[in-house]
C-alpha cells in the first residue's frame, strides 16, 4: 500500500482504536507498568463493572484497605474481599502494583511492602486482573505479551484465599491429601477487617458439612450433605434453588462446595459478620437493595451442642432440650435450671454389653425413631443398599448407637457421643436410636385428650376455610349451665366482639367462653378467622381452644381458663405489680417471644396475628403466658412475605407504622408490636398513656429520648429497678430495635430471642423511631381502643376502616 496515498482520516481512525482498546484492556487489569494509587482513589473494575477493585477505608475507622466490592449496587459500600487485613495502612499513600518478582504487592508511603500474594512467579512476567467473578487473579503474561483475558497460567487468586464472603462460582473446600483448605474469617469488629475469632470450613471427611468456629470451639454446622441441600439446614430448598452443590476431584483429593446458578438473575452473598452469623443476602433490584433471605446461627438451637451429649433441642418444647429416647438427664437439678450442658445418659444398659444367659434370649437390642431430625455430628458412611441393610450392619456392631439413612446419602451410622442434635418442624430426617430391649417393651405415652361435649366435626360452618374436623363442638345449654346462663359474676370482660364469661364443666373443668354479641355486627368474621387459625396451632404459649358453639344466632369459642387474666391486669395495676418480680417478667417475655417465633415459621401455617398487645397475653397459674385473640390474625402463604388490607385493623399504640399508615402487614408488624410490649414490661407505663404528653408523643420516644441521653436506667419499673440491670437493658435495646420505623431494619423474632438470652452479644444500633400514633389518627379515631387504666378482658377488638 502506497502510505502517500492513504488518507489522514484511516490512521487517525487505527490511533482512536488502539486507544480505545487500550482503555478498555486498563480498566480491569493490573500490568507491570501500572500503579493503583490511593492518593489518587485509582481503582480498576471487572469487565462488566460489576465488581470494584481499590483503597477503601471500612466503617468509622481511619485505616485503609485494599478491597474488592460491589461496584454498580446502590446504597452502603458491599466489600467481598480484602488485602492488606492485617496489616492496615494509616494514610492514603498506599500503592497497589505489581513488583519485581511478578507478585502483587501493597506498598505504604515509605515503600514497605504490607501484602504481597507471595508466589514464585519466576523469570515470567505477570498481571493482575479483576474476573467478572469478583475473583482477582494473578496470570502470566505469554511470551507474546499478549494482554487477552483469561489466558495465562494462573499464580494466585482471591477465591483461594477468601476473608468474611463466599460469592458465586468459588469453590470453597479442602484438601484430604495435603491439608490444604480455604477459610472463611470474620472480621473482628464492623470496623476492622482484621481477622476475628469466628471461621468457616468445609469439613471434607465421610460426608462433607459446613462447620462454623468460635476460636477451637464447633459454634454451629450444616448438618451433612444430602445430594442435593444441608441436612441440618430446615428449608432448605434443593439443589436448583438453593445454588449450592458439594463435589470431589478424587484424583487430587479435593472437596469443595459451589455456589452456583443455571441462570444469574441476582446478586447472592454469604458473609461472616463479626459476632459470628453468617447470612445469605440477595440484591433485590424492585426495592434497590440487599435483602437477608437466610441466617444461621440464629435460634437457641442453632448453637453447637446446644442440649449435650444425647440430648436433641426443639424450638418449639418448653424446656427446649429433652433427651433422646432410652435416655434420662445427667442432673435432674441442672435441667430443671435451665443448664442442659450435661446432657443425658442411657436409662438401660445395651444387651450387646453384657454377658448373655439362657434368660436372654430373643432380647436384642433394638431401635426407636425420632422424626424429622438433625442429625448428630460425627456422622460415619457406610456401603448399604437399602435401610434395612443399613440397620442390620448397625445391630452387628455394639459401638453403633444410631443410624439414618436417606437416598443420596446411603447409610450413615454413629458411634460414641450423640452431639447437636434437632428435631425439626419440617424438612430433617428418620434418625434410629439404639435402645436395650426393656426399652422397647415399654408402653408408649400418648397425651390424653378430653373429649368435650358432642364429638360432632364441625361442618357447614364456612364453606371457604379449613377447620380443624376434631375439634369439639358444644351445646348452647352446656355453656349456659358452665356459666351460671352467663351470669353478671361470671364475666370477664368484653370487647367489640361481645363477652367473655367464666365457666365450669361438670368434669370440674374451668373454661372461658367468648360469647359473640347477637347484636352486635362486628366480630362475626373476626369468629370465623379465630376458629380457622388457632385450631390448627398447638404450643404452650398459645391459648388452646377447647371448641366452639354455633346455635343459630349464639356463635361461641371455649378456651382453657386462664385464672391469672391478662398481662395489662399486672403490669398496671399497682396492687398485682408488686407480685411480677424480674424472673416472672423475663420468662413472659421469652414465652411471648417463643410464641411469636411459633406462628411466624414453625406452626403448619404462618400466621401474622396483627393485635399483639398486654390484654392479648393470658397468664395461667404459673404466669405462663399465653397469646390469645386471633381475631385479626391473617395466614400467609409459604413464599409470601407482605400483604396488604384496605381494613386496618388492632389497637394504635402497637401498631406498625406501615400499618396503620398503608395497610402493610407482615411479620415485622408482629415484631413492632413485640417491642412495644417488651417497653411497657420493662418500664411499668403504658404506651398509650403518653399521647398527650409535654414532652413526649409515645412511650417509644420517651424511651429513646432517655437511652440517647445515657440515662437508661430510669426507664426501669422501680419495682425490678433492683434486680438483674444488665439484663433489663438489654431488654430496652432490643425494644428500640424492634420498633424502629422501617420493617427491614427491625430484626426477625428468632433474632430478638437469640439478642434477649445474651447468645448475641454485640446488639445493633437502632434508629431514632419517628412514627407517632398522633401523627395517623385523630384523638376520635384511637379512643375506640379504649384505653382503661386497668383492663382485665380476656379478648378485644379495635377496627378501623382505612380512609
Amino acid at each position: 500500500m502506497d502510505i502517500k496515498k492513504t488518507p489522514l482520516s484511516f490512521f487517525l481512525l487505527v490511533i482512536i482504536f488502539v486507544f480505545i482498546h487500550n482503555f478498555c484492556f486498563a480498566i480491569d487489569t493490573i500490568s507491570s507498568a501500572e500503579v493503583i494509587r490511593d492518593s489518587d482513589s485509582d481503582t480498576i473494575t471487572s469487565l462488566n463493572e460489576t465488581f470494584e477493585l481499590g483503597f477503601f477505608r471500612p466503617g468509622n475507622s481511619s485505616n485503609r484497605y485494599v478491597g474488592i466490592w460491589f461496584s454498580t449496587l446502590p446504597g452502603d459500600i458491599a466489600i467481598v474481599w480484602v488485602g492488606n487485613r492485617d496489616n492496615p495502612l494509616t494514610d492514603s499513600s498506599g500503592v497497589l502494583r505489581i513488583s519485581s518478582d511478578g507478585n502483587l504487592v501493597v506498598l505504604d508511603g515509605r515503600q514497605k511492602v504490607v501484602w504481597t500474594t507471595n508466589v514464585s512467579v519466576g523469570t515470567n512476567s505477570s498481571r493482575a486482573e479483576l474476573m467478572e467473578s469478583g475473583n482477582l487473579v494473578l496470570r502470566e503474561v505469554n511470551s507474546r505479551g499478549s494482554n487477552v483475558s483469561n489466558t495465562g497460567r494462573i499464580f494466585w487468586q482471591s477465591f483461594e484465599h477468601p476473608t468474611h464472603t463466599l460469592l458465586q462460582e468459588m469453590k470453597f473446600g479442602a484438601n484430604v491429601r495435603t491439608g490444604e483448605k480455604e477459610i472463611i474469617t470474620s472480621w473482628k469488629t464492623d470496623s476492622d477487617p482484621s481477622e476475628g475469632r469466628f471461621h468457616l470450613e468445609l469439613e471434607p471427611l465421610n460426608i462433607p458439612q459446613f462447620v462454623l468456629w468460635s476460636g477451637s470451639q464447633r459454634h454451629w454446622r450444616s448438618g451433612p450433605w444430602g445430594g442435593n441441600k444441608f441436612l441440618g439446614i430446615e428449608r432448605m430448598n434443593d439443589l436448583y434453588l438453593n445454588g449450592f452443590s458439594v463435589n470431589r476431584a478424587d484424583q487430587e483429593g479435593y472437596v469443595y462446595a459451589l455456589l452456583s446458578y443455571v441462570k444469574k438473575p441476582f446478586f447472592e452473598r454469604y458473609v461472616l459478620n463479626s459476632i459470628g452469623r453468617i447470612t445469605g443476602t440477595i440484591f433485590d433490584e424492585g426495592e434497590n437493595r440487599w435483602v437477608e433471605d437466610w441466617s444461621a446461627p440464629l435460634t437457641q438451637c442453632d448453637f453447637y451442642g446446644k442440649c449435650g451429649s444425647f440430648g436433641f433441642c426443639n424450638l418449639l418444647s418448653s424446656p427446649i432440650c429433652s433427651c433422646l429416647k432410652g435416655y434420662e438427664p445427667k442432673s435432674i437439678e441442672e435441667w430443671n435450671n435451665g443448664n442442659w450442658s450435661s446432657g443425658c445418659f442411657r436409662s438401660s444398659p445395651l444387651q450387646c454389653e453384657r454377658n448373655n444367659t439362657n434368660s436372654d434370649e430373643g432380647k436384642d437390642d433394638g431401635f426407636l425413631k425420632h422424626e424429622k431430625m438433625k442429625v448428630p455430628d460425627f456422622v460415619n458412611s457406610e456401603r448399604a443398599p437399602d435401610m434395612e441393610e443399613c440397620k442390620r450392619t448397625c445391630l452387628r456392631k455394639c459401638s453403633c448407637i444410631a443410624y439414618s439413612y436417606r437416598s443420596g446419602v446411603g447409610c450413615m451410622l454413629w458411634h460414641g457421643n450423640l452431639v447437636d442434635t434437632e428435631e425439626f418442624s419440617t424438612d430433617g430426617v428418620d434418625l434410629y436410636i439404639r435402645a436395650a430391649y426393656t426399652e422397647l417393651g415399654k408402653r408408649k405415652k400418648y397425651m390424653e385428650v378430653v373429649a368435650l361435649g358432642k364429638s360432632d366435626k364441625v361442618k357447614n360452618f364456612t364453606d371457604s376455610e379449613e377447620i380443624d374436623p376434631e375439634l369439639p363442638i358444644f351445646k348452647y345449654e352446656q355453656l349456659a349451665v358452665a356459666t351460671n346462663h352467663f351470669s353478671f359474676g361470671n364475666k370477664l370482660g368484653e370487647g367489640g366482639f361481645g363477652s367473655v364469661y367464666m365457666g365450669k364443666l361438670p368434669s370440674g373443668q374451668e373454661i372461658a367462653v367468648k360469647r359473640l354479641s347477637k347484636s352486635s355486627g362486628q366480630g362475626t368474621e373476626e369468629f370465623k378467622n379465630e376458629v380457622v387459625v388457632i385450631s390448627r396451632l398447638q404450643h404452650r404459649n398459645l391459648v388452646k381452644l377447647l371448641g366452639c358453639c354455633v346455635e343459630g344466632v349464639e356463635k361461641m369459642l371455649i378456651y382453657e381458663y386462664m385464672p391469672n387474666k391478662s398481662l395489662d391486669a399486672f403490669l398496671f395495676d399497682p396492687t398485682k405489680k408488686a407480685l411480677l418480680d424480674w424472673g416472672k417478667c423475663f420468662q413472659i417475655i421469652q414465652g411471648i417471644g417463643r410464641g411469636i417465633i411459633y406462628l411466624h415459621r414453625d406452626s403448619r401455617l404462618r400466621v401474622i396475628h396483627r393485635d399483639l398487645k398486654p390484654s392479648n397475653i393470658l397468664l395461667d397459674r404459673d404466669l405462663i403466658p399465653k397469646i390469645s385473640d386471633f381475631g385479626m390474625a391473617r395466614i400467609f402463604g409459604g413464599e409470601q412475605l407482605q400483604a396488604n388490607t384496605r381494613r386496618v385493623v388492632g389497637t394504635y399504640g402497637y401498631m406498625s407504622p406501615e400499618y396503620a399508615m398503608e395497610g402493610l402487614f407482615s411479620e415485622k408488624s408482629d415484631v413492632y408490636s413485640f417491642g412495644v410490649l417488651l417497653l411497657e414490661i420493662v418500664s411499668g407505663m403504658r404506651n398509650t398513656s403518653f399521647y398527650h404528653h409535654e414532652e413526649s408523643l409515645s412511650l417509644i420516644k420517651h424511651v429513646w429520648k432517655i437511652w440517647k441521653e445515657d440515662r437508661t436506667q430510669e426507664i426501669i419499673d422501680p419495682a425490678i429497678s433492683e434486680q438483674s440491670v444488665e439484663e433489663i437493658l438489654r431488654c430496652i435495646h432490643v425494644g428500640l430495635l424492634s420498633v424502629q420505623d422501617f420493617p427491614k431494619d427491625r430484626p426477625s423474632m428468632a433474632f430478638i430471642l437469640s439478642m434477649l438470652t445474651s447468645e448475641i452479644t454485640n446488639l445493633p444500633t437502632p434508629k431514632e423511631p419517628a412514627f407517632s400514633a398522633r401523627q395517623t389518627t385523630s384523638d376520635s379515631e384511637s379512643s375506640q381502643s379504649g384505653h382503661k387504666k386497668c383492663s382485665v378482658n380476656l379478648v378485644s377488638i379495635t377496627t378501623l376502616e382505612g380512609r
